[in-house]
């Protein structure tokens, strides 16, 4: 969730008879209507970077909100929905707005930049995909072997100024026909282990290769992993419609077994298995060693991207703290400095958010350090991000500056592909607004965010300084809650939250 201006709030008065003295941020939440969740909407597009959503409408009806509008590239389009979705009380999400790129280009233009963009991307090289393109939609068709294939040759061609729709028309071929109960089985562990979600009142049946997801979960965000997580190896479709959002499945009564402390062990196989349904990382061997909670991973793969992935892919699975990201990056084409520079230079003039005219690239020794100046963490982040699935690329150093240094972008990890080691984007050098309102602003954040149960976070702030108190059911929680407290206007966040998986 991003800081705002307020549209309600505890008032002047109370703020000052509190003082500095901690308070729990359930006090005076608002209620949550058809209205305040369309303003909660709004507000988070106002402060999120990646959309421009002075441009988009949003209309909310029994939790089902409607966005409406215009963007200029894909990729925002469906970050605003992915925006709406984290806000607490939606239930559906109906994306209506319209993408119309800031620069007109031909569909020639198009259609060579999104065969570039597969062919150069490490992951879709080898992939077996034909491109056509006609008004600006990309077509794709072809054959991959993996759901998640599927989605990363879309996002690839997504990520490509002036397309404004792919149809992807790959088909998933498997190499064998799996039994419904050996697909229900995976399917069900993947649920248990994505650290975002929580399983409990989730039914899972299989028919014919066809998932049946049934049952309860907190929030739409949630509802989009539950999809994800269920399309394992084998999987025809997903069925969703029988899966309903209530805020009350956020209890952590309903949590079942979910954050129960985990052996190492299973760790260990959680994180392995996560890996191989990765495909920047399943083609590469990558090992997994555990000590309490933290993971270790080793092993070899050619190019960054792949390394951070397997670290996120790490960090998502329950049980997770820390991971100790040992992983040697090694490109197999050994290509020049120059080559991989051009590289760099053709990627981020494809990229619709990476104002490229303002970065200069110098690669030394496969290191890609970028220079200039951008307007935001967020797209510093995204030209970090973009220059990693470089091939040739081994370590990014990213030197640029940011125009908006006020303005701090916190990583999300449903609405982000990026790695969560950009510490950059977590503390401003300061904020504007006084130690009442950094309060009042983070309990706000964290009232709206579908990872944090809000009860069980105490927040106090003296000078810009936040500490939280409390005990929260999970890392992804802990960590969740101070991303709010940044977002809120922190400048420097002491996380004392306590987790309690027993």
């Amino acid at each position: 969730m991003r800081q705002r201006k307020k549209r309600f709030g505890l008032t002047l008065v109370l703020a000052a008879v509190i003082g500095l003295s901690a308070i729990p941020v359930a006090v005076a939440d608002p209620p949550v209507s058809d209205m305040s969740i369309s303003w909660a909407v709004e507000d988070e597009l106002l402060l999120d970077p990646g959309v421009s959503s002075y441009r988009i409408d949003v209309y909310t009806n029994d939790g089902i909100v409607t966005l409406s509008g215009s963007v200029g590239n894909l990729l925002a389009k469906e970050r605003a929905a992915r925006v709406a979705r984290i806000v607490k009380g939606v239930r559906a999400v109906v994306n209506r707005v319209e993408v119309h790129p800031s620069a007109l280009r031909m569909d020639q233009q198009i259609l060579e930049d999104v065969r570039e963009a597969l062919l150069n991307d490490p992951a879709t090289d080898s992939y077996e995909v034909a491109v056509a393109v006609q008004d600006n939609v990309v077509t794709l068709s072809g054959t991959v072997q993996s759901w998640q294939e599927y989605d990363l040759c879309a996002t690839v061609a997504k990520g490509v100024q002036g397309v404004t729709e792919v149809r992807n028309k790959l088909a998933v071929v498997w190499p064998e026909k799996r039994p419904d109960l050996e697909i229900a089985a995976e399917v069900r562990q993947a649920l248990k282990w994505d650290a975002f979600l929580d399983h409990a009142l989730i039914d899972v049946k299989v028919h014919d290769a066809k998932v049946i997801l049934s049952g309860t979960v907190g929030s739409a965000a949630e509802k989009t992993w539950a999809v994800t997580d269920a399309l394992v190896h084998g999987v025809k479709s997903v069925d969703d419609s029988a899966l309903e959002v209530k805020r009350w499945a956020r209890d952590k009564d309903l949590k079942g077994e979910k954050y129960a402390r985990k052996s190492e062990k299973e760790i260990k196989n959680a994180v392995t298995d996560a890996l191989v349904y990765d495909p920047r990382v399943s083609s590469f061997d990558v090992t997994a060693e555990v000590a309490g909670n933290t993971v270790t991973l080793r092993g070899t793969v050619d190019n960054l991207k792949a390394k951070r992935a397997a670290a996120q892919d790490a960090r998502n699975t329950v049980g997770v703290r820390t991971v100790d990201n040992r992983i040697h990056v090694r490109p197999t084409e050994l290509l020049t400095d120059r080559k991989i520079e051009d590289k760099v230079r053709q990627a981020f003039l494809r990229d619709p958010y990476v104002e490229s005219y303002e970065i200069t690239v110098d690669v030394r020794n496969g290191v890609a350090d970028l220079y200039g100046t951008v307007d935001t963490y967020f797209e510093k982040s995204q030209a970090d991000d973009v220059a990693s699935r470089v091939s040739g690329v081994i370590m990014v150093d990213n030197n640029l500056n940011v125009r908006r240094d006020f303005d701090p972008y916190t990583y999300d990890p449903y609405l982000d592909d990026w790695s969560y080691e950009y510490r950059w984007n977590y503390r401003p050098r300061f904020s504007a607004k006084s130690d009442a309102q950094i309060r009042e602003d983070i309990r706000h954040e964290l009232f709206w965010s579908p990872y944090v149960d809000a009860d069980d976070v105490t927040v106090a702030v003296n000078e810009g300084v936040v500490t939280l108190t409390g005990t929260v059911d999970s890392w992804s929680e802990y960590n969740a809650a101070a991303n709010n407290a940044y977002d809120g206007g922190a400048v420097y966040v002491d996380n004392d939250l306590i987790v309690d998986a027993s």
